[in-house]
């Protein structure tokens, strides 16, 4: 698509939990052997009455604060699986706290570890084909909200955050081709029961569940889906894996991207991680990966970077993109 990423900036909460204060809540945990797996020393928990609409709003309004007119931005995608509300859509107010224009198309994209190279598909198929002209993703969530303290799973895993990503055209093709999969089959492998209309009589009584994740499951789908996904990729593109100069694996863990690296028989320095100093931040920990390969000068004007999320739905998605300095 001739449609470029021109900007990206993301935004953590103040309040960040270490390796410390998880052996301090749970003084049974093994914490060496989590870390292990995990690879993840510390994340950040937004605090009580903070949304991942409030986390949106900041990181668009760290990029919206060096745009001359946002009078242009005619497109907010919104990607999130904590909205503020069952309704109204969280990008209506997001688009109204950001001061973006009435005539702005609005709306949430409810997908999780895959969500931003969705977002990025939509977005960038609706500039090309005119309807928009440049446009907003948004990626925030606050899963911490979700989990117990004790949950020896998710906790020591999962951060929240936001990112923000300006798409605009471009005179030369810099996004794509696009891979994608679902299997719904596994919904429940990654879950918050209690949470919709399928068990709204629980609801009634404000018994919200939890996030329930199913580890080995959710592990052994990424290792079956994704190698076949990067080669399919690879082959509508006509590249080779030497051809990448950067691979943006979602986030999840140490275990996930170093099983991803050893079966793909990847260059280690070809892949770039930030896992161990931010956490799994699910749809935004793409768009914050690449923010902060580029600030580590890790990107070039017209490297060619693939990015790959999976998980939650579960699903997954690639695409490559060409990287532009400006």
């Amino acid at each position: 698509m001739k449609v470029k990423i021109t900007a990206i900036s993301y935004h953590l909460p103040e309040t960040v939990e270490g390796v410390d204060i998880l052996q301090g809540d749970n003084p049974d945990w093994d914490m060496p052997k989590i870390l292990e797996k995990t690879g993840i020393h510390k994340r950040y928990i937004s605090s009580q009455g903070e949304t991942a609409v409030d986390l949106a709003f900041e990181a668009g309004g760290k990029l919206l604060g060096d745009l001359l007119n946002i009078e242009e931005i005619d497109l907010l995608i919104l990607v999130t699986q904590s909205p503020d509300y069952v309704l109204p859509t969280s990008a209506c107010i997001l688009q109204d706290r950001l001061g973006l224009s009435k005539n702005c198309m609005a709306f949430d994209v409810n997908l999780g570890c895959s969500g931003f190279i969705y977002a990025l598909s939509i977005a960038g198929g609706l500039i090309e084909s005119g309807v928009a002209h440049k446009g907003l993703i948004l990626c925030a969530d606050t899963y911490t909200k979700y989990i117990e303290k004790s949950d020896r799973t998710c906790r020591p895993i999962f951060s929240d955050g936001a990112a923000a990503i300006l798409l605009e055209k471009s005179d030369t093709d810099c996004i794509g081709p696009f891979e994608f999969g679902t299997d719904g089959a596994g919904h429940n492998r990654l879950i918050v029961k209690r949470s919709g209309a399928r068990e709204a009589d629980q609801l009634i009584d404000a018994c919200r569940g939890s996030l329930e994740m199913h580890g080995s499951d959710v592990f052994l789908f990424t290792m079956r889906v994704v190698p076949p996904c990067i080669n399919k990729l690879l082959d509508r593109a006509s590249l080779t894996l030497e051809n990448i100069d950067l691979f943006v694996f979602h986030q999840a863990s140490k275990l996930v991207i170093e099983n991803l690296i050893r079966t793909l028989s990847l260059d280690n320095d070809k892949v770039f991680t930030n896992f161990a100093s931010i956490g799994n931040t699910v749809s935004a920990s793409i768009p914050i990966a690449l923010k902060d390969a580029d600030t580590q000068g890790r990107l070039k004007e017209g490297d060619t970077v693939m990015l790959i999320g999976f998980g939650v739905g579960l699903s997954w998605g690639a695409t490559l993109i060409s990287w532009s300095t400006t």
